[in-house]
């Protein structure tokens, strides 16, 4: 587990114990197995206020809703504004299974979120560290507590697992069209 703290004077989002982190991503990779079986990429989000309660949950939505901000930390972004009346989340936490990509992390700065935890590294699309750190862009003018590494094997393997299965399915549609 990694904790990342950016420069800049931060307001004060819940203190999670280790047990706390572990049961919301446990939570959150159970919702996760389930959105990877309705065919959409296995991510699932939640937002929790200064107390601890869940304010937003969102996961990916893009096949469904055929919508490219169908992303996990949208939707669930989307759901806090309106159950918190605010667009500001400087008291707030989102705990997701996979690093956030560029526009979901630049969302989370716009909405100023104070605290993002996060399961499994993104190397490919990963906006909080994995290839590139928005949060520490010289244009991001909020800054927020980063920790990742929560469960991250168990994050790791369910994405890892769901795209060999889309590539085996996949093969073997290809296979069965050529016979």
């Amino acid at each position: 587990m990694i904790i990342l703290q950016t420069s800049k004077k931060l307001s004060k989002p819940i203190a999670l114990s280790q047990e706390e982190k572990i049961k919301w991503m446990t939570r959150l990779l159970t919702k996760a197995k389930l959105v990877g079986e309705r065919g959409e990429v296995p991510i699932a989000a939640v937002i929790l206020d200064k107390r601890g309660r869940c304010i937003g949950y969102g996961e990916n939505r893009r096949e469904a809703m055929k919508d490219p901000l169908g992303h996990a930390e949208l939707v669930a972004l989307r759901q806090a504004s309106w159950i918190n009346n605010d667009w500001r989340f400087n008291n707030c936490t989102l705990i997701v299974n996979l690093e956030p990509c560029p526009m979901c992390a630049g969302a989370l700065i716009q909405a100023r979120m104070g605290m993002i935890i996060y399961g499994a590294e993104d190397k490919k699309r990963g906006a909080l560290g994995g290839t590139i750190n928005l949060a520490e862009h010289k244009s991001a003018h909020h800054n927020m507590l980063i920790e990742k590494g929560i469960m991250e094997k168990e994050s790791r393997k369910i994405i890892v697992d769901w795209f060999k299965e889309k590539r085996v399915l996949s093969r073997n549609n290809l296979l069965s069209k050529s016979r």
